[in-house]
């Protein structure tokens, strides 16, 4: 399995190291539901009396190559119960990624081909093992049963579920009364995440509260096949960067978990400060103790709300790339935000002859050569909207043709830059 450099492996625990009383208050922390809570409490209890460590599932459909700190909380809910002593179940879904989530849609997902899947999976397992111990985790692919599956398994499957309890799910409910077509492939998706806890016989799935549904339609099949049935633990979504928005890449409101530090610091500071604690106690290692001093601090007037956003992106930084990292990364947002200087390592986009037009270059071409834009219509929003700078001075026509200068600094937003070189 690949790795990334910097990993956060402990010593293997034992289990019951810690009171039943810290067990709970550690589980419950940055969660939104425990269902029900009094089946977790009886779990927890027999795994000490018969010292068998709790098989802890979360399943990941890789339907993307890059993942945010919005995926990252169920993977650093099932690292505590790793660090509790626990058994960590990592199914990737790469059987269920294929139909997709229909979880929180209007429309169904694209669908995806095996074979994109499989690589979008091996992304997903270098970026989660940064902080799952992979000697600690059982890795298994959901394809190992749905791949073998007859048509007759399939019907006996769906058996399972009746079209009035799957409309039970409000998504469901609003696509159908809104007319919106609901594919009877997505109708499969819930039992097939509710099979996987079968296959596995989890004792509690871990997920977003969006998976909820999903999570008691596992207890029933487990329930139906004898199986004790699994406890839900749910986390709330995280929102992001905008203040209003789940976090989402389409929306440009995240935190990918392969931004490099300076990246990753300067969005974590751009956060509203009402979005403080949910992104402490979810995101960080920050203790219990140390959440309610900083909350009291805010409450209070005695911590200013800068100081603890400063140590909110050292927090993030750290847990991804180490104290180093995380400390270079705030000088870099200090030099370049505060003292407003132009970071020491700009990378460089060099003009031959061939792309300039008598000098000159359309200032979206140039923004897209440069690596500061995707698109050129990208590039024209980028300065419709105020965030390209050169030299200091906003760009405001998007139909500019740039008279190139060598050493010329660009600018898109706080934290992106390049310099031109000429040949």
């Amino acid at each position: 399995m690949e790795q990334v450099e910097h990993t956060q492996h402990v010593p293997a625990p034992a289990l019951g190291s810690v009171s039943l009383e810290e067990e709970l208050a550690l589980i419950r922390r940055g969660t939104e539901e425990i269902f029900p809570e009094e089946e977790l409490v009886e779990k927890l209890v027999a795994a000490r009396r018969e010292r068998r460590p709790l098989r802890v599932k979360l399943g990941v459909d890789p339907t993307a190559s890059e993942l945010h700190l919005g995926h990252l909380i169920p993977v650093l809910k099932l690292q505590q119960f790793q660090q509790l002593g626990h058994q960590a179940v990592l199914i990737i879904g790469d059987y269920t990624a294929t139909l997709g989530d229909p979880t929180g849609r209007n429309k169904a997902r694209p669908p995806l081909s095996h074979e994109e899947v499989l690589e979008n999976a091996k992304g997903y397992a270098a970026q989660l093992f940064r902080f799952l111990d992979p000697q600690r985790t059982e890795l298994v692919y959901n394809g190992r049963w749905f791949g073998q599956m007859r048509f007759h398994d399939v019907i006996k499957l769906l058996s399972h579920m009746t079209l009035a309890r799957m409309l039970e799910r409000e998504d469901f409910q609003l696509r159908y009364r809104s007319g919106f077509p609901i594919g009877l492939h997505e109708l499969v998706y819930p039992l097939m995440q509710g099979y996987d806890s079968v296959q596995v016989r989890a004792d509690v799935e871990l997920g977003g509260i969006d998976q909820k549904f999903n999570i008691l339609v596992g207890r029933d099949l487990q329930k139906e096949v004898g199986q004790p049935p699994q406890v839900g633990v749910c986390s709330p979504i995280l929102i992001g960067l905008d203040g209003k928005e789940k976090m989402s890449k389409s929306l440009g409101n995240y935190i990918a978990l392969n931004d490099p530090p300076e990246e990753m610091y300067g969005k974590t500071m751009s956060i509203p400060d009402e979005l403080m604690m949910q992104y402490y106690e979810l995101i960080t290692a920050v203790s219990l103790q140390e959440l309610e001093e900083i909350r009291r601090g805010l409450a209070d007037g005695s911590l200013h709300p800068r100081d603890a956003k400063r140590r909110l992106a050292r927090e993030i930084v750290q847990r991804f790339y180490g104290r180093e990292a995380a400390l270079e990364a705030e000088a870099h947002f200090d030099r370049v935000h505060r003292e407003r200087e132009v970071p020491e390592d700009v990378p460089e986009v060099v003009l031959d002859p061939g792309t300039l037009k008598e000098g000159r270059i359309w200032i979206a071409q140039l923004l897209v050569r440069a690596g500061l834009a995707s698109s050129n219509s990208e590039a024209r929003r980028l300065v419709i909207q105020g965030g390209v700078r050169i030299n200091g001075q906003a760009v405001t026509d998007p139909d500019l043709d740039w008279p190139a200068e060598s050493g010329a600094v660009v600018q898109v937003g706080k934290r992106r830059f390049a310099r031109v070189v000429l040949r």
